[in-house]
C-alpha cells in the first residue's frame, strides 16, 4: 500500500501528517518505508532522526557528440521535447541542466555519434527510523532536474510494506513523479484563501492521474469553512482535521513528534490510517466491479 501525503503550497503541514502517519501505522503492527522525496528541500528526517546506513550518488545520462562521426542531420534534436540538444550553425549544441536522461537522442542518432555520459544529480541516503525504514534524496545544489532523483529514491518501494511518500509542495513535475503510482494521496492544505486556491489546483491533477485522494484540514478553524465547504460541493471526502492548537506548533518547531509530544492525538493517526485503507479498499472494489461488467457488456475478450 503507497500512500503519498501531497499539498498544494508549502507550509501546510504536509511533512507533520506524513512523519506521525508512518510512525503511527508502525505502533499498529505494520512494517513501514517512509520516502521523503522532496529531494530540493527534505526535512522529514529533522523530526524521524534516522540512523544513516548507506550513501549512494545518482547520476542521469546526458548526450556527449562525437563531431568525426556526427553528420548534422538533427534527428537528435527533432526527438528532444526539453531542447536539450540541437544542432545550430553548423554544431551540435548540447544542454546537460535540460536533459530528462531519456535516451531518445541516442537511440535516434543514425551514424551512432552520441555516447552517454553520467551527470550526478544528487544523492540517495538509506536508513532507519525507530524501526521505519527511511529513504530520502538530497539534490546536487545547483541542479534543476529533480524528477530522476525522486524515481531514484522511489526504487526502493516494497509493496509488502505500508509505504509513506511525502512529496514535494505544489502540483509540478517533481509531485507528479512522487504521487504516480500511489494507491491513494493525501492533499494537506490549511482554511485558508492561498490553502483553498492552491487545494483547488491539487485536486485537479490527482483527478487527471486517476489515484484516489482525500483531504486532511490542518489548523481547522482558524479561517472558517471554506475548505468544508468547496469539499462538500466537489463530493471530496475530508479525512481528518486537525485544530489550531499552539502545542503542535511548539513540539513541530522543536523537531519533535506530535504522537510523542501530545498522545491524545495518535487516535487521529490511527483512525486517519483506517480510512485510508476503507477506502482504497472501496476504490478496488468499484474497479473490479467495472472490469466485471465491462467484460460482460463486450461478450468477453476477442
Amino acid at each position: 500500500m503507497i500512500i503519498a501525503i501531497a499539498s498544494g503550497k508549502g507550509g501546510t503541514g504536509k511533512t507533520t501528517v506524513a512523519t506521525n502517519l508512518a510512525l503511527a501505522v508502525r505502533d499498529m503492527g505494520y512494517t513501514v518505508q517512509f520516502l521523503d522525496c522532496d529531494v530540493e528541500e527534505p526535512n522529514a528526517h529533522i523530526f524521524l532522526k534516522p540512523k544513516i546506513l548507506s550513501q549512494k550518488k545518482v547520476a542521469v545520462s546526458t548526450p556527449s557528440v562525437d563531431k568525426e562521426k556526427c553528420t548534422l542531420c538533427g534527428k537528435c534534436g527533432e526527438v528532444c521535447q526539453f531542447s536539450a540538444i540541437t544542432v545550430m550553425g553548423g554544431l551540435v549544441l548540447t544542454f546537460p541542466e535540460l536533459c530528462h536522461g531519456c535516451g531518445g537522442c541516442f537511440n535516434s542518432c543514425p551514424e551512432d555519434a552520441i555516447s552517454e555520459v553520467g551527470r550526478e544529480v544528487g544523492v540517495i541516503e538509506r536508513g532507519t527510523a525507530s524501526g521505519v525504514k527511511f529513504t530520502h534524496g538530497r539534490l546536487r545544489i545547483s541542479e534543476a532536474m529533480s524528477p530522476p532523483l525522486i524515481r531514484a529514491v522511489k526504487r526502493d518501494v516494497n509493496r509488502s510494506d505500508v509505504i509513506v511518500i511525502d512529496a514535494p509542495p505544489g502540483t509540478s513535475c517533481p509531485v507528479i513523479q512522487s504521487v504516480k503510482g500511489s494507491d491513494y494521496v493525501l492533499l494537506v492544505t490549511e482554511p485558508t484563501p492561498f490553502g483553498l486556491n492552491d487545494l483547488k489546483l491539487a485536486v485537479e491533477m490527482v483527478r487527471e492521474l486517476g489515484i484516489t485522494f482525500g483531504v486532511v484540514v490542518n489548523r481547522a478553524g482558524m479561517g472558517g469553512r471554506m475548505v468544508n465547504g468547496y469539499c462538500d460541493q466537489e463530493g471530496i471526502e475530508i479525512v481528518s482535521e486537525f485544530p489550531d492548537d499552539r502545542r503542535i506548533a511548539e513540539a513541530y518547531s522543536r523537531g519533535r513528534i506530535i504522537i510523542e509530544e501530545l498522545p491524545e492525538y495518535r487516535m487521529n493517526f490511527e483512525h486517519l490510517f483506517r480510512d485510508v485503507q476503507a477506502a482504497i479498499r472501496r476504490q478496488k472494489t468499484d474497479d473490479e466491479k467495472t472490469w466485471q461488467r465491462t467484460f460482460n457488456e463486450t461478450g468477453g475478450f476477442s
